[in-house]
């Protein structure tokens, strides 16, 4: 079962409402948190939370200036202090005193982030295809597109852009493709789509791209942490994962094939490890 939900967040300019989807039994204590990534937006868990729901209330939010959130008049606001506030209002509206969490790239940091603080709530981490390094040279190429603001004739006309853009997802299939290009976009009027997220939110992404150097937040982690990387990421190293192995918490690191920068938890193969891995079962 699926329910939209909403809740508000605070920033400097006053409140904004953050959207949510909500899976499985209201009320289950077994509370999963799901974010997405930086131009992404909650529904691109749909296949996760669907098969997670017998086990666990599953929260997919869309973090604010993306999906059915509210947009933030001062685009300067977008960033890790805003969305870690907003979703430390998720956790406490969810009522469970622990959770767990899969993040997307941008939604990893957050998890990251959360999961370094004293006394996190946060139970076991799953980090999909994100580190404590990022190099410069995958940040320039999300560059290249993030901010941008198209509109487009048709759905088929959407869906050949993303199939440029996001050809590092690992999308096999023209219904993946398809379900993909319907969670990316929104009707803008006038028969048109639009990208389903506020451009604006490049504002703080492009300002200073360099290596970002996050291992002094790994090393606070003590949480249980499964690692997915698409095998051809520039994003998430195969040295980095190596070394994420060995130093802060540890994890348990599974190479997604035929795939980059993020793997897009849509088929069985990539969901089962996640929820088995959840589950407390081996995936080694």
């Amino acid at each position: 079962m699926m329910t939209p939900l909403r809740f508000l967040g605070l920033s400097q300019a006053g409140f904004h409402r953050v959207a949510y989807v909500e899976w499985g039994v209201p009320g289950n204590p077994r509370v999963c948190i799901c974010v997405h990534g930086l131009t992404r937006n909650g529904r691109d868990f749909d296949e996760l939370a669907g098969a997670l729901q017998t086990d666990w209330r599953v929260l997919c939010p869309d973090i604010v200036g993306r999906g059915d959130s509210d947009r933030l008049a001062e685009p300067m606001g977008y960033g890790y202090p805003q969305y870690l506030q907003d979703m430390n209002a998720l956790i406490a509206r969810a009522g469970a005193a622990r959770v767990d969490w899969v993040g997307t790239s941008m939604g990893g940091l957050i998890g990251m982030m959360l999961a370094a603080q004293a006394n996190s709530p946060i139970r076991r981490l799953v980090i999909n295809d994100i580190g404590p390094f990022i190099p410069k040279a995958g940040l320039e190429r999300i560059a290249g597109y993030v901010g941008k603001d198209p509109r487009f004739a048709s759905l088929a006309e959407a869906e050949a852009a993303i199939r440029k853009t996001a050809t590092t997802f690992g999308l096999k299939t023209d219904d993946e493709w398809r379900r993909f290009t319907e969670r990316s976009v929104r009707p803008v009027g006038g028969g048109q789509y639009g990208l389903a997220y506020d451009s604006g939110i490049a504002a703080g992404f492009g300002a200073a791209i360099k290596d970002i150097d996050l291992w002094a937040v790994w090393d606070k982690i003590r949480c249980p942490v499964l690692v997915l990387r698409g095998a051809d990421s520039d994003l998430l190293t195969r040295e980095t994962a190596e070394e994420m192995k060995h130093r802060g918490p540890g994890c348990t690191v599974i190479e997604i094939p035929d795939c980059g920068h993020a793997p897009a938890l849509m088929t069985q193969a990539q969901i089962g490890p996640v929820r088995d891995w959840l589950r407390g079962e081996s995936v080694a």
